[in-house]
Order: C-alpha cells, then structure tokens, then sequence
C-alpha cells in the first residue's frame, strides 16, 4: 500500500513508519521537525520506499496532493505536550484543529481512509473509572490553557465522525500514556523521558504535587499495535479506541522504579505544579483506559510490562540521551 504518515519524524509516528516500511508499504512522510527529529527515521532516507516532506499540515495543496497519492492516512501531527500548550494554546489550536479539517477534507475529496490520532486527555478530569470511549467528558473553564488541548483534540473527533457519518471510512485512537525509545529528551509530553534524563544525569527526580495521581502507561509498540489494528480492521470503522494498557501506576512509584532501574543516586522531591506549569494549572487525578472495545473489535491487548519497557527504554536512552 501507499500511506501517508503525517507527524511521521515523532517519536509515534516514526515508530509507526519503520512498521508500516517493514512490511513492505511505500510510505509518505509529512514532519516540520517542530517536536520530530531526522535522527528518528535516518536510516529510511535512502529507501526509495520513503519519502519525508519537510512542512507543515497546515499546507493544503500539499496536504492535497499527498492524500490523492496514498490509500490510507495515518493522522498523528499535532503541538502535543502539556507544558507546550500552557505554553502557546494559539499554536495548539490552530495546528489540532486547521490541521486536521485540511486532512479530512483533501481524504474525504479522494475518498481515502483516515486512523486520526486521539488523546487520553479527551477525557479531561472525568473521575468515573476506567475511562470508556462514550463516557462524558468532564473539562475545566475555558481561561485555564490546559484544557484547550482536550478541546482541539474533541474537536478534531467532532470532524472524523461528521466525515464517517457521510460515509468516509474513519477510525479514531486515543493514546494513553505511550512512551518507549526516542522520547524526546527534554520530555515535552512524557513524564517518563523527564524522569529517566534526571535520573542517567544524577539530578532530582522532580515529582509533580504529591505523586499519587496515577496513569497507565504503554509502550510503544502495543501503541503502534492498536495503531495499525486501527487502519486494518473494518469492523472499526466509524468508532474511537482507546488504545493503552490499563495496568494503573502513581506517579511517585513510576520515579521510585525508573530509580531503582537506572541505579540512580538521584533524589526524587516534589514540587508544586506552578512551579514547572505555572498558576492555575490543574491536573487530572487518575487516568485509566477501558480497554474492552479495542480488544473485542481490533484484537488489541498490550502485551509489554512497565518493567520490561521501561527497561527497554532506558537502554535506549543511555546510548542516545545528552549525545
């Protein structure tokens, strides 16, 4: 098959295009490098089967061109990270949203299939656990920036499900928590890279508030499993996934673990949220997936430990972090 990859240099997303090449596609690649890397697909630039375009989503003839080229749409570019939308919600909005109605738009004037990239975070601080894909979403006012994210992201389901009720094949999935190799250093969206650079380079392992609020985290494979299930599975048309493990894990235990496993000598502390967020900030206390619809329709399930993952990803991170 012939498949566009937009976000296709990120840590998800070239992941999900060294899957898509292993098994034979010829794969287009859209990355502005924002939060991407080259480093993460180097060794596909020479393959004829690959083609990376420099740019941004937010270039629709380009955007138009590529989908009329491909069969299938992997849509995974997007200003993700919470400190970077506290930082700059404009930015976020306008790529979440802009971006994904030109992506939609050009795949439904050709007719092509889209998986769209969702987010844990649509859930915002829902407390009814485990999250199930039809739940209410419980968000906070519209003046704290942390919640424009989960917004941009509704917003861009909004637009798949008014695309599938028109027919066009969709299907969205909601990532929870997804780390593994190539996690960015400076840790823009993952707790797990913060952790693991202060703990190889011997500084406090800084845990946010009082370190009990919890997350599910999945490695990255078992992210690009469910991805992929996604795109192949017709029976998912016209539905959202979520797509993560549902093994619960606090925050302070992740810091105690990626200690213990790197044999840090490194202090974990904790810091207030406004420190790092600024004032206002509010977090969600526990995020746990129901995974019982990507199992039944995809045959989904995580097969990877945080352990083992975490093991992986620190070997990884040892070779590369600070180099």
């Amino acid at each position: 098959m012939k498949i566009l990859v937009t976000g296709g240099a990120g840590y998800i997303g070239s992941h999900l295009v060294d899957r898509l090449l292993g098994r034979g596609d010829e794969v287009f690649a859209i990355d502005n490098l924002s939060t991407g890397k080259i480093a993460n697909i180097q060794p596909h630039l020479e393959s004829d089967q690959f083609h990376l375009l420099n740019d941004t989503i937010l270039n629709e003839s380009l955007i138009d061109h590529l989908v009329a080229r491909v069969d299938l749409v992997f849509h995974l570019a997007a200003l993700v990270g919470v400190k970077h939308v506290v930082a700059d919600p404009l930015g976020a909005i306008k790529t979440n949203v802009t971006g994904t109605e030109g992506v939609l738009g050009a795949a439904f004037k050709y007719w092509k299939k889209v998986v769209l990239a969702s987010s844990s975070e649509i859930y915002g601080k829902s407390a009814k656990i485990p999250f199930h894909e039809e739940d209410d979403r419980v968000l906070g006012p519209t003046n704290v920036g942390r919640w424009s994210y989960s917004t941009s992201k509704a917003i861009d389901e909004h637009f798949a499900f008014a695309y599938s009720a028109k027919g066009l094949p969709i299907a969205v999935v909601r990532y929870f928590n997804s780390y593994g190799p190539r996690l960015d250093e400076r840790g823009y969206g993952s707790v797990v890279a913060n952790f693991v650079r202060q703990a190889l380079k011997g500084e406090p392992i800084t845990v946010h508030g009082d370190g009990l609020q919890s997350r599910c985290f999945t490695y990255i494979d078992d992210t690009v499993d469910g991805t992929l299930l996604a795109g192949e599975v017709k029976a998912g048309e016209g539905l959202v996934f979520n797509i993560g493990s549902n093994a619960e894990t606090t925050i302070l235990d992740l810091g105690v673990a990626i200690k213990r496993l790197t044999g840090s000598r490194s202090e974990i502390i904790r810091v207030p949220y406004r420190e790092y967020y600024g004032e206002g900030f509010e977090d969600t206390r526990r995020r746990v997936p129901s995974i019982d619809r990507a199992k039944k329709i995809l045959g989904f399930t995580p097969k990877v430990k945080l352990e083992e993952g975490l093991m992986r990803t620190i070997a990884w991170c040892r070779d590369h972090y600070g180099n």
